[in-house]
């Protein structure tokens, strides 16, 4: 089966009409121990941002300039692990608006140059409290002067996770011909697990939903939340899972590096977990198609030191 693409033509166009449409890639040497099990993995580096922050940065600002609540002058604001800053930075960029980002220090050196590169403005929080403390920064930010600002709260707005109900979700069960039978994402925001989880649950109920998070307060996975130590997204819905499961820095790092050897794909470490959830529930299932999201790609996270160690 290969990469699949929706067959959609593309037509040139501005940057943002390039986002979502993004492969499915099947990962077939990590099938290979499983007998009756295909896996495949939405390649959302795709989107021209690089990441499937694009999708919902994407439809958050279109409901603002729709709204009213954007407003020529205005900034756009938000606290951010990098990826839905990148796509916010980008979006600006187009719409020449500026954009004003909160995220921890300790974010890699390559978001940091892209962000810059963009032209965003950048406020550092304090690294020990990773999102967390973004989030609280931005909303200082915002009712210090709400006025200066248009604030779409990536954790709380319905339009996130709306966002992937409506794109996301629909090309999954185009891509897979409705054949998925369990689906796996990891939780930051949650937008995209809540998305897609509910349109496929709306379209096939006996789908089996299974989240991901990391499993310990102290972690290296960029952009996802332990969710029982953490602010807890207005968004998420913990019904919404049949299952939870907690991946760990370590299996995360490891999956990273052996797409790039065994699959070619250079992938970043939120994908790696994604993929060492999947292959937990392939050994438990023994067949079926699953399919989970690699939010972005290694270009990253390529400062990183767990690339020198060895496998």
């Amino acid at each position: 089966m290969g990469v699949q693409l929706t067959g959609r033509q593309r037509e040139a166009g501005s940057l943002l009409d390039f986002i979502g449409n993004t492969p499915l890639l099947r990962l077939r040497k990590f099938e290979q121990r499983f007998a009756s099990v295909e896996l495949y993995a939405k390649a959302e580096w795709q989107n021209p941002g690089g990441s499937v922050k694009d999708r919902p940065a994407n439809r958050m600002v279109l409901e603002g300039l729709k709204s009213g609540a954007l407003k020529p002058g205005k900034i756009i604001l938000d606290a951010t692990s990098g990826n839905t800053g990148i796509a916010y930075a980008m979006i600006g960029a187009v719409r020449g608006y500026r954009v004003r980002l909160c995220l921890p220090s300790n974010v890699t050196h390559e978001r940091k140059r892209i962000l810059a590169a963009y032209g965003a403005d950048l406020v550092f929080t304090d690294p020990l409290e990773g999102s967390d403390g973004a989030i609280r920064e931005a909303r200082r930010l915002y009712a210090t002067d709400p006025d200066l600002y248009f604030y779409p709260d990536q954790y709380n707005n319905d339009g996130n996770w709306r966002a992937h109900y409506d794109t996301t979700g629909r090309e999954i069960l185009e891509q897979t011909q409705g054949r998925i039978t369990h689906f796996v994402a990891g939780l930051g925001t949650s937008g995209t697990f809540m998305g897609i989880g509910r349109r496929l649950r709306d379209e096939k109920p006996g789908v089996n939903l299974i989240s991901m998070q990391p499993d310990s307060p102290m972690h290296g996975l960029e952009g996802l939340k332990h969710m029982a130590s953490a602010i807890v997204p207005g968004i998420y819905d913990p019904t919404l899972a049949d299952e939870n499961l907690g991946v760990t820095t370590e299996d995360a790092y490891a999956c990273v590096r052996r797409l790039a050897k065994e699959e070619g794909v250079l992938a970043g470490i939120s994908s790696g977990a994604a993929l060492a959830a999947c292959l937990r529930v392939a050994e438990r299932v023994g067949s079926g198609v699953i399919v989970t999201i690699f939010p972005d790609a290694a270009d990253k996270y390529l400062s990183e030191r767990f690339w020198e160690i060895p496998d």
